[in-house]
């Protein structure tokens, strides 16, 4: 009984600390606003509070949808 109870808590242990840190990445959407060379201009609108100058960020082009069957 106390080996169930205590494999219980390590996993709910273990997902509690898995999920604050998902929540705690820094996301946002953006919208490009101009390219130069290799310089790109975002506005994030409010969002752009969470980002500091010189961080290093990643950037996913927004995946196009296809309609039909």
């Amino acid at each position: 009984m106390s080996k169930k109870l205590a494999s219980i808590c390590l996993a709910m242990v273990f997902s509690l600390s898995v999920a604050s840190v998902s929540m705690a990445a820094k996301k946002a959407t953006c919208e490009v606003k101009a390219v130069e060379g290799t310089t790109v201009t975002l506005d994030c609108g409010k969002k752009a509070e969470k980002f500091k100058a010189g961080m290093k960020v990643k950037v996913k082009a927004a995946k196009k949808k296809v309609e039909g069957c």
